[in-house]
């Protein structure tokens, strides 16, 4: 099946895609029953999509024209306009990972990644993590995302899937989150 889906940096003109995607799958918008399936929490408006596409931060992935993924990845000056990063971000200097003194300038915020669910567990992870990855690796050596501890799909792909090291933990607004960190010069593949 991923055969025919390629990757590509989105452009403005993949944003009414990407939006469609993204309600599907937004928590809010979400029964129990789905939500069990994996889910995206944070919704992203026109002005937001444009702005991280200006910074090529938002990566997807087509079948047949039509945007079946996407994933974010973006500094932390861009999502500081969340209270989640502002809370996140001067946890960094404190968590440990590999050999890495982790910033805010050497690291960078990776997600929301949402897969429409025909094409999950078909093996398209890899290769799309990978194709942010090699577009990012040259501007931050490491890739730093949390995940709610209740988004079981999420930690499965990323850890077993993806190979991430959960090198933390916080929680914000009543939620608990893992803190994972991802070293860039290593292929998922």
């Amino acid at each position: 099946m991923i055969e025919n889906i390629h990757f590509e940096a989105a452009k403005n003109s993949d944003i009414e895609g990407v939006i469609a995607l993204q309600d599907i799958y937004l928590v809010s918008n979400m029964t129990e029953e789905e939500k069990a399936s994996g889910f995206v929490t944070t919704p992203f408006s026109i002005e937001q999509l444009q702005e991280v596409i200006r910074q090529e931060g938002l990566f997807i992935a087509k079948d047949n024209n039509k945007i079946i993924a996407y994933i974010f990845a973006a500094s932390w000056q861009y999502f500081s306009q969340w209270g989640i990063f502002n809370h996140m971000t001067p946890l960094l200097p404190g968590l440990t990972f590999k050999d890495f003194n982790l910033t805010d300038s050497n690291t960078f915020q990776y997600g929301p990644i949402c897969i429409d669910k025909k094409y999950r567990g078909k093996g398209l992870i890899n290769p799309f993590f990978d194709f942010m990855r090699i577009h990012l690796l040259k501007r931050f050596p490491v890739c730093i995302t949390f995940i709610n501890k209740t988004n079981i799909p999420s930690q499965k792909a990323h850890i077993e899937k993806l190979k991430w090291t959960v090198i933390g933990d916080f929680q914000f607004n009543n939620n608990n989150y893992f803190i994972l960190a991802y070293d860039m010069n290593q292929s998922s593949l």
